[in-house]
């Protein structure tokens, strides 16, 4: 196969081949030069375009991030200023990524007690994930229901991504059932942020 020469495409077909290798074998049986056989480029271009292992791991990381943070923002806008179809969609899709998804589910959970074994750089990447999913829930927020008190909006969306997080984690009930319950509650708090609004003006 001949080598892929464009820089931003070797780059992506190198985190590609990573994923797929960590998925099938776990990040510790990952090798570069199995990475770079899987891409199509040489070991010494995976080691020009990330340096390192650990370099490599924080781009496969910042991808999952990205990847299902944009999921979440375009299932949000499908939905508009319907909050409670808003967040059945975007719960449910979390949870089913999560659960079929093994790098998904260590990216949600690596701070908070899950497994790590498949890509141990992904430490920091849960607060990350919780920051910037956040942030787009709060966008959403400032759209769907203008007025609404802010500081209870982030309360209210805070409390939901931790408790999906918990849900992963410790799944008590199938998946729909969940997501029925949890978007029951995100249009309780997100209510009554509307409320407390109300009464600030």
């Amino acid at each position: 196969m001949g080598e892929v020469r464009d820089g931003t495409r070797s780059r992506e077909a190198i985190v590609a081949a990573a994923r797929a290798l960590t998925v099938a074998t776990g990040w510790d049986g990952v090798r570069m030069g199995a990475v770079a056989r899987a891409a199509g480029v040489s070991r010494q271009t995976v080691y020009n375009e990330f340096g390192s292992k650990a370099a490599l791991a924080e781009a496969l990381a910042r991808r999952e991030v990205e990847r299902f943070v944009g999921a979440v923002r375009a299932l949000l806008r499908a939905h508009g200023d319907d909050v409670r179809a808003a967040a059945h969609a975007t719960i449910t899709h979390t949870l089913r990524e999560a659960a079929g998804d093994p790098l998904i589910k260590a990216v949600l959970t690596s701070n908070r007690g899950g497994s790590d074994e498949l890509l141990p750089f992904l430490t920091t990447r849960s607060e990350l994930v919780l920051a910037e999913a956040t942030a787009v829930l709060l966008e959403w927020a400032d759209e769907a229901l203008p007025g609404a008190d802010r500081a209870a909006v982030t309360f209210a969306t805070d409390s939901v991504i931790r408790l999906v997080i918990s849900h992963i984690l410790l799944p008590g009930a199938p998946v729909e059932q969940t997501a029925a319950a949890l978007a029951d509650l995100a249009v309780y708090l997100l209510l009554y942020a509307v409320t407390q609004g109300a009464q600030n003006d």
